[in-house]
């Protein structure tokens, strides 16, 4: 077969059939064909056989258009496809039109002009007056390639010929590139209730696919949808459904949205957070666990090497085996002023003393409140990168987002978390139940860079029984030093030690130590005392010597 030449195709029009269809295919049974239509696809040409049985075309790659909206062209699978039919669906303020309009300014282009349809909703005034807080809104683009059109008259009629005449008129004098109907929901509440010998609600829903497939042009269709209970037959034809929830708990509110469909392309999985601010939305993917099958895999630009780390206390370093291996994760445990955080700060203090940046993400005392004035010092001098939040709304996805551009801003080695406790208050109560699997994505991607990491975790000390975590995420760390607190002597003391260092050698001794003005000193073994960590030590009984006779 000759190659196909390129039609007559332009938007605002119909689509025209190359003068040589039966050229072009030759091998079609043409008794059973209809009509056939010629169109361009990306790069080559496409035929399509309508009403007969073949459909024939060279191989088209679909072009994906970035949505202007952060984090959604992740989840979609890299973009919208461009002629798609996609559904934005969601309750009452979930912000279904601000990621039209989001979508909308990015795209809007002289050469691609958009065209958005008001139905029962916001009249276009106002919804404009309240849209234009966001930094995404541009006046300038209304002059050029925006233009808004209400359809509440021929709505509010009940005759649906009317609406798609409309819709159809305003199409083709304007030959968009983008088409958004909003609230597509009122128009099929509407056509319920049609008067007798108009479309019907499928036939109103059919009519304007098939012109706004024949228009080439993207379109959106925003509404009101319950997921479950509120099923429709527009769901099945449209190309791309996205679901917008919101979820309110106390004094929290968590806002989600997930790809249930995006025909062409792999999407993300599950329900992803965003977050509605100034900016306009932007979305925090779920973090991806990427495998590793093969033991000396490592991800182009990880950060680990085969040195081992100083931890900043010379004494601790000789109790991990030589420092903390490059890439791993510690949890450091230990009860209220137990000295983890200023473990933590001398980890990032060596870090830049050696020319090695790092980043800490605090969700209890801001490094200008705490004891120590290190933190504050190397984040104002650029040295150490700071997240601090005492929001009670976020998602671990949205702070590993955040940690993650962080770290390839900073350039970052060392990572610090302080302190899981303080992390689990600050995350939504939505994301409480499934905090250790959240977790686990977090060390996982973490790793993946190859940052090696210092998590901290307040441990009530019960003196009952030995743990490392409130969570039973122990096992997702390399490493882990545990504090705690002894009495001798009526006098309160701190003793720490090394539980493990995943495929090393280590120290397995108790020792005591202080917190001075210069940081963590570290003693000798606690070896004159028993039962340490059970809260109250006493005098070890001196061997008794035993001294044998020869017998006869």
């Amino acid at each position: 077969m000759s190659r196909w030449p390129k039609s007559g195709c332009g938007r605002g029009g119909e689509l025209h059939a190359a003068l040589d269809v039966h050229g072009i295919a030759d091998d079609v049974d043409w008794r059973v064909i209809d009509h056939a239509i010629v169109g361009p696809g990306v790069g080559e040409s496409i035929i399509v056989i309508c009403a007969g049985i073949r459909f024939m075309s060279d191989k088209v790659t679909i072009r994906r258009l970035a949505s202007g909206v952060p984090g959604l062209d992740a989840i979609l699978g890299g973009g919208l496809p461009e002629f798609s039919f996609n559904l934005i669906v969601g309750p009452p303020g979930s912000g279904k039109t601000t990621l039209a309009h989001q979508i909308m300014f990015a795209l809007a282009t002289k050469e691609r002009p958009a065209l958005f349809f008001t139905v029962l909703g916001e009249p276009p005034l106002k919804m404009m007056r309240y849209q234009q807080q966001f930094t995404f809104f541009d006046p300038q683009k209304f002059t050029e390639s925006i233009r808004f059109v209400n359809l509440s008259d021929e709505v509010s009629t009940g005759n649906f010929d009317e609406v798609l005449a409309r819709i159809t008129k305003e199409v083709e004098a304007s030959s968009p590139g983008l088409v958004f109907v909003d609230s597509f929901r009122s128009v099929m509440v509407e056509t319920r209730h049609h008067p007798q010998g108009t479309l019907s609600l499928q036939q109103f829903i059919q009519q304007l696919g098939i012109h706004l497939s024949g228009w080439q042009a993207t379109t959106f269709l925003i509404g009101e949808y319950l997921s479950n209970s509120d099923p429709h037959p527009v769901f099945t034809v449209a190309d791309g459904l996205l679901s917008l929830d919101q979820n309110i708990h106390r004094n929290s509110m968590v806002r989600q949205m997930q790809v249930l469909k995006m025909r062409g392309q792999a999407t993300r999985p599950g329900m992803q957070t965003f977050r509605i601010s100034g900016a306009g939305i932007e979305v925090f993917p779920t973090a991806l666990v990427r495998d590793d099958n093969s033991a000396t895999f490592e991800p182009a630009g990880s950060r680990r090497t085969k040195a081992r780390l100083a931890m900043g206390v010379p004494e601790l370093d000789d109790m991990l085996g030589g420092g903390l291996p490059s890439g791993y994760s510690m949890l450091v445990a230990g009860p209220s002023g137990s000295g983890k955080t200023i473990l933590a700060t001398a980890f990032l203090a060596e870090g830049v003393r050696r020319g090695e940046p790092g980043v800490i993400v605090a969700f209890e005392q801001t490094p200008s409140q705490s004891r120590t004035r290190s933190i504050d010092d190397m984040v104002r001098a650029g040295q150490v990168g700071l997240i601090n939040t005492r929001s009670l709304d976020l998602s671990i996805d949205e702070i590993v987002h955040h940690l993650v551009g962080l770290i390839h801003k900073m350039k970052a080695t060392r990572v610090v978390i302080d302190s899981l406790s303080g992390f689990e208050l600050a995350v939504a109560p939505t994301f409480r139940e499934d905090f250790r699997e959240s977790l686990f994505r977090m060390v996982a991607v973490l790793s993946g860079l190859g940052v090696t990491v210092v998590m901290t975790s307040e441990l009530e000390d019960r003196y009952t029984d030995l743990r490392f975590s409130p969570y039973g995420s122990a096992f997702l760390t390399d490493a882990i030093i545990v504090e705690r607190y002894i009495e001798i002597e009526s006098r309160l003391r701190r003793v720490l030690a090394v539980v493990k260092v995943r495929g090393s050698a280590h120290s397995n001794e108790l020792r005591e130590f202080e917190i001075t003005d210069a940081g963590i000193i570290i003693g000798d073994p606690v070896g004159d005392y028993e039962g340490l960590l059970s809260g109250r030590a006493t005098q070890a009984a001196p061997p008794v010597k035993v001294v044998g006779r020869a017998l006869r």
